[in-house]
């Protein structure tokens, strides 16, 4: 691959909007790219860490989560604690909501049971402990 992409080249590898590139280097996950002729140039070290950045935010890694992947840890921690350390907390909150979701099923499969005639008596039975 070359070293001197253009911006529409680096957004079409990455299938992203060059705005999308743009916003990254403004929030400092994406370095100042070099400029040849005022145009923006990128390198391959540019191509991975955006690399990075995108296999994130496809595990659901928010922006903030991925610049502390990328700079929240002490100079010369290895990837993989800092892989492993965001991925346990990521684990954590995707269990909570499982189970968030989990309760969402069973109200809503409980409310197509619903057999009221009034919204007030929906809410009766929707009080905790009670079933519908």
């Amino acid at each position: 691959m070359a070293n001197d992409l253009a911006i529409s080249e680096v957004a079409r590898v990455f299938g992203l909007r060059t705005s999308a590139i743009r916003y990254y280097e403004q929030i400092g996950i994406l370095p100042p790219p070099l400029r040849k002729s005022g145009q923006r140039r990128y390198s391959e070290t540019t191509l991975f860490r955006l690399a990075i950045v995108q296999r994130a935010r496809e595990m659901g890694f928010t922006l903030d989560e991925i610049r502390e992947l990328l700079f929240g840890f002490r100079p010369g921690t290895p990837p993989s604690k800092r892989w492993r350390e965001l991925s346990a907390r990521k684990l954590t909150e995707l269990e909570e909501r499982r189970q968030r979701l989990k309760t969402m099923e069973t109200l809503l499969k409980r409310l197509q049971n619903c057999r009221c005639d009034a919204l007030d008596e929906c809410g009766k039975r929707l009080l905790p402990g009670t079933s519908v």
